[in-house]
């Protein structure tokens, strides 16, 4: 039978959608994480203006703030919805989601801005466990990762196009504009998912919320080398892409290149990098394997990151703009290939936990990722050189943290034999 088939516990539903309809969904789903950051970015300046920011960098806190709640939330939403189900689990947290973006448009103050800030994150951590669980009750293997990279390229358009309608509203309106259309587009995907996508979690692999669980599988991931090891390599390499995040609008928009309005085409155009690398990834991962394809990935990915800062120190920390945001964009290409499969590799040996075992990493690759990046990202000083540094740093790092739990071997060549997808992510028969 199919792998889409049609799953359990849907009395009462609708009939599952279809496979386009299904891979569409959960994109958006998955995206309002990804909207509710880079939407923000054109308005930092209008932010700062409004409440009397001195110190650009404090700006930083409006990305910082949501993703430390959004990492130490996954820890709840995945045990709680082996209990009662992914969708009403994924409904509580898209409702607490939507309660932060009210308190965010309406703000009287910075500090209440965070405030909202951190709700949104802690609501919208369940987007981040649920739509995997969601995909994994309904695929298993070879064919959840070709679904994952599916969604994965839909799910990319949204921070190619997401800078750019942020400077849209801001032309129509202030920032506060900007979070009353997230919540808009946010109770339209809640509706349709409400509507459409019926329970996935198979009745027989219920769990009862335990603590003793969680911690006894919390226990079991930290000691799996392979998973606490590409865990960590995942961690590491998402402090660059938050460091890069709270980042981009100084460098682009304002202090270093002064783009402009300009800011958003800069950022859409190095994430369809970012995306082109998805789309390769599902075409070469059966090929070349897991291991390889990523090894290959952040080996380049620190060589780069190194011309990076070669490059970023012979300017003077001010490169010209097309040299540096060629090199940049290649480097998140490469990104791209290696920390999806990090994720895949680190849950293969993890089956009979997956749900708490994903809900632990997300939560730890998230929070450290976060701190790193902000850490990174305070450090601007006008020019690039922070971030490339930052780059380096944590790329070579991460390429530690790989040779430590691979006991000193990389796959450039080769690919092991033991890949364990099949058995990773086993689903229940239908």
């Amino acid at each position: 039978m199919s792998p889409f088939a049609g799953g359990p516990a849907q009395s009462g539903h609708a009939r599952f959608p279809s496979l386009h309809e299904f891979v569409l969904l959960i994109a958006l789903v998955m995206s309002l994480g990804s909207l509710s950051i880079d939407n923000l970015l054109p308005a930092f300046g209008p932010i700062q203006s409004d409440f009397g920011i001195p110190d650009p960098n404090d700006l930083q806190m409006l990305i910082t703030a949501y993703m430390v709640p959004f990492a130490v939330m996954q820890t709840v939403y995945g045990p709680v919805s082996d209990a009662i189900g992914r969708r009403p689990t994924l409904m509580i947290g898209l409702a607490v989601y939507l309660l932060g973006g009210f308190i965010a448009a309406t703000a009287p103050s910075f500090a209440m801005l965070l405030i909202g800030r951190a709700v949104q994150g802690a609501g919208l951590a369940a987007t981040r466990v649920l739509t995997v669980a969601i995909i994994r009750d309904r695929f298993a293997g070879r064919e959840m990762a070709r679904v994952l990279s599916i969604t994965m390229m839909v799910f990319i358009i949204v921070p190619m196009l997401a800078p750019a309608s942020g400077s849209l509203l801001l032309l129509l309106g202030t920032w506060r504009m900007i979070f009353g259309t997230i919540l808009g587009f946010a109770v339209l995907v809640a509706a349709w998912f409400f509507i459409r996508m019926p329970e996935t979690l198979h009745p027989e692999y219920r769990r009862p919320f335990s603590v003793g669980q969680i911690v006894s599988a919390v226990k079991v991931t930290v000691s799996t080398r392979v998973s606490i090891g590409y865990a960590t390599g995942v961690a590491l390499m998402m402090g660059c892409l938050m460091a890069y995040i709270g980042s981009a609008q100084q460098i682009f928009e304002t202090e270093v290149y002064g783009l402009g309005a300009l800011f958003p085409l800069v950022f859409g155009c190095i994430a369809a990098f970012m995306g082109a690398a998805s789309f390769t990834n599902a075409t070469l991962v059966r090929r070349l394997g897991m291991r390889r394809l990523s090894h290959i990935g952040l080996c380049g990915f620190t060589l780069v990151a190194a011309v990076q800062l070669g490059v970023a120190l012979l300017y003077g920390g001010r490169p010209p703009l097309l040299l540096f945001a060629a090199i940049f964009a290649f480097n998140q290409f490469l990104y791209s290939l290696t920390v999806p499969n990090f994720n895949s590799i680190a849950m293969a040996p993890l089956a009979a936990i997956a749900g708490t075992a994903s809900s632990f990493i997300g939560s730890y690759t998230t929070l450290v990722g976060a701190l790193f990046g902000f850490v990174i990202g305070r450090s601007f000083n006008g020019t690039v050189v922070p971030l490339s540094l930052g780059y380096l740093c944590l790329g070579a790092a991460c390429l530690v943290a790989v040779l430590w739990t691979e006991r000193g071997h990389l796959s450039l060549w080769s690919e092991p034999d033991e890949e364990g997808d099949e058995q990773a992510m086993p689903v229940a028969a239908e």
